[in-house]
């Protein structure tokens, strides 16, 4: 199937009777007709369904259609991107461990693995997404166990070179964790690009509509654990689950049962059934919304691009932009729908600014279908130093502008109106 069919199509097939929209299973437990069927359940020994924390038939439809959006072998949602960005590592690393992190990602996840992870005991390094391959390889230690970063950095809008950053982690035996948050499998598919592993924050434009929280692990099944020779946890026997070796058992899919069977097991951090499928519906449409934001983001870029109270614009999708040629290869469809831009004032100005807005909403979101507006350095990025803000590509006048699908005339005229308010 193409794409634009997969989001409507994959993940539930109907047997004959059964219902034509996927049904929510709104039910923690499940029946079984023999002791020895759910004992063969808990060994991991059968597929199945015996307690949602672990798993459940609306979630495992859903996490079907994003695996086959994204082209992995599996998937795994989770109760928000955070807890989905946290598995992703704590599947790989423990305390004594490092990751090597990109540093132009999402505020929230630099305090997430610069502050918690780190009190749990795995030290990051971070380095900017232009590092060259000798900057990035200087930072792996022998006690790495994975790189990460963001396809298109929140709210910076630097575009990683997947395919460079894959043949480094590669070459050293550590697989890429990418966040896609932004781009979605409509516009950038990192698997084919080199990416192992894919986390989503689906509270964003998967679901696209600001009305439910979740994440997402995707597993390509491409990365070799055994070869790597840096991941014991999967080629030697797990004491939980009589001295399982997830890579013998489980193959090309041993990250994702092992993320799923430990620590979704042990965390409990998992999605609802009606959280799951509000994002299934939302996934229906993701093609035709990302082709609308990217275009009207375009537009505001441009706009932004001849105001004379702007500074610069931030977006990849502009002509002139630093990271144009790699936004034309990996997102050659578009850009997706946040364009950043710094204003040519002071922070008291830019506040000014974004009161002004009527249209566009201050919200503590970004990426659905409504065009809203956010100050970082006040608001999601709060908690990070001047130095880490400058790391992460943010300074005191950035805003970052979420584009929705209304039409562009209106969005236009908000900005316009606004600019005038707080600077004629």
């Amino acid at each position: 199937m193409k794409f634009e069919t997969k989001c409507v199509q994959a993940g539930w097939v109907p047997k004959n009777g059964e219902a034509r929209v996927l049904p929510i299973y709104q039910s923690t437990t499940f029946a079984f007709d023999s002791a020895q069927h759910v004992a063969d359940l808990f060994d991991l020994k059968v597929g199945g369904h015996f307690y949602t924390r672990l798993s459940n038939p609306t979630l495992d439809a859903v996490e079907q259609r994003i695996a086959a959006l994204e082209g992995g072998v599996g998937a795994m949602l989770t109760s928000a991107g955070q807890a989905a960005s946290m598995i992703s590592l704590l599947t790989v690393a423990h305390a004594g461990d490092h990751i090597v992190s990109s540093s132009e990602i999402y505020g929230g996840t630099v305090n997430l693995f610069g502050v918690t992870l780190e009190k749990l005991g795995i030290q990051f390094t971070w380095v900017h997404p232009d590092a060259s391959d000798a900057e990035i390889e200087a930072a792996i230690r022998p006690n790495t166990k994975a790189i990460f970063g963001e396809t298109l950095a929140n709210p910076a809008l630097s575009v990683l070179d997947v395919e460079r950053w894959a043949k480094v982690a590669h070459r050293n035996g550590l697989p890429l964790i990418l966040d896609n948050t932004f781009p979605t499998p409509a516009l950038c598919r990192p698997f084919e690009w080199g990416a192992d592993i894919i986390v989503h924050a689906s509270t964003k434009y998967l679901d696209g509509h600001a009305v439910s929280l979740g994440g997402i692990i995707v597993d390509s099944g491409n990365f070799d654990w055994a070869a790597s020779g840096r991941f014991a946890d999967f080629t030697e026997p797990d004491p939980s689950y009589h001295g399982l070796v997830y890579t013998q058992a489980f193959g090309k899919m041993a990250y994702i049962v092992k993320a799923r069977a430990q620590l979704m097991r042990d965390m409990g951090a998992q999605a609802a059934p009606f959280n799951a499928f509000l994002l299934n519906l939302g996934m229906e449409t993701l093609p035709l919304r990302m082709a609308r934001h990217s275009e009207n983001a375009l537009k505001v870029a441009e706009w932004l691009s001849n105001n004379p109270h702007v500074r610069n614009v931030r977006y990849p999708g502009l002509k002139g932009d630093k990271y144009y040629a790699l936004a034309q290869k990996y997102l050659p469809q578009g850009a997706s729908g946040v364009v950043t831009f710094e204003v040519d004032g002071s922070r008291a100005d830019t506040q000014r600014l974004m009161d002004a807005f009527k249209l566009a909403k201050i919200v503590v979101h970004v990426a659905d279908a409504r065009t809203c507006v956010l100050h970082p350095a006040s608001m999601t990025h709060r908690q990070l130093t001047d130095e880490q803000l400058v790391a992460a590509g943010i300074s005191p006048t950035t805003v970052r502008f979420s584009c929705g699908i209304e039409h562009i005339d209106d969005i236009l005229e908000d900005l316009d109106q606004a600019f005038k308010a707080t600077f004629n």
